[in-house]
């Protein structure tokens, strides 16, 4: 129905073949996208070069948001390889073990303060550099979940950063609109990944989910994958702003 053939998309946050973000990236590459990918560190780069070589991922390296220079050098490797920039893909998150496992409210300054740098700031500061680069107008996506909009048990506080990022979502996407710019947030229900299995007792909240929910199964990264194609394409040119929900109906259910 859409192709994305010619166009070009930076893919961070892939950590194993079980991220949301090699969903995103698979699903890009096989609708023609070129693509670019990131691995967080030495560490990563084992598990995530391979993926990037299984989809010809023309881009590779290493990228830790938190640092501006690693940051600027991939843009500018995209800027020297391509031009330009169609699609950014932002599928990160971090919070410190005992922030994330405690109340929200004992939650520490500093452990806000870096929840908030890496799943959501960042998040802007690679929308500020890939702006230039999407002069015809390209697609920003990000990931939350619906912890943002109602308490999950154990969720505690990545939901309000969560919060957080999907209004940075609404205010970007209102703000680049005229430039022809879309920003979007995909709200998979829960799922099996990496970031997800530091959450106490997601186990639980896995199973509760996949019971409840309306098709009574869990949403997999080729769901995610898939969405977050189609918003990359011209046929979702006039779709900005949302939260979209990919997650067999879970979040209508009361």
């Amino acid at each position: 129905m859409f192709s994305l053939e010619g166009q070009t998309a930076l893919v961070v946050g892939v950590a194993n073949e079980n991220s949301i973000a090699w969903g995103c990236a698979r699903a890009l590459r096989a609708q023609g996208a070129r693509v670019a990918m990131t691995w967080l560190n030495d560490r990563a780069e084992p598990h995530v070069r391979p993926l990037a070589e299984e989809i010809g991922a023309e881009i590779t390296g290493p990228l830790d948001v938190r640092d501006a220079a690693q940051m600027d050098a991939l843009f500018a490797g995209i800027t020297e390889r391509w031009g330009r920039l169609d699609t950014l893909v932002h599928s990160i998150a971090f919070c410190p073990r005992d922030d994330l496992h405690g109340r929200v409210i004992d939650c520490s300054a500093d452990g806000f303060a870096l929840a908030m740098d890496i799943s959501v700031h960042s998040f802007l500061r690679m929308i500020r550099r890939a702006e230039p680069l999407m002069p015809e107008g390209g697609t920003c996506v990000t990931v939350s979940f619906q912890g943002a909009s109602r308490v999950v048990e154990h969720y505690n506080i990545m939901g309000p950063v969560k919060a957080a990022l999907e209004s940075a979502v609404r205010y970007a996407a209102a703000e680049l609109g005229p430039a022809g710019i879309s920003v979007h947030a995909l709200s998979p229900g829960p799922m099996a990944t990496r970031a997800a299995s530091g959450i106490a007792e997601f186990d639980e909240l896995l199973d509760e989910a996949a019971a409840r929910a309306p098709i009574h199964h869990l949403a997999t990264i080729e769901d995610v994958g898939a969405f977050c194609a189609f918003l990359a394409s011209r046929e979702a040119r006039n779709v900005t702003g949302g939260v979209h929900p990919v997650d067999g109906g879970y979040s209508i259910i009361g």
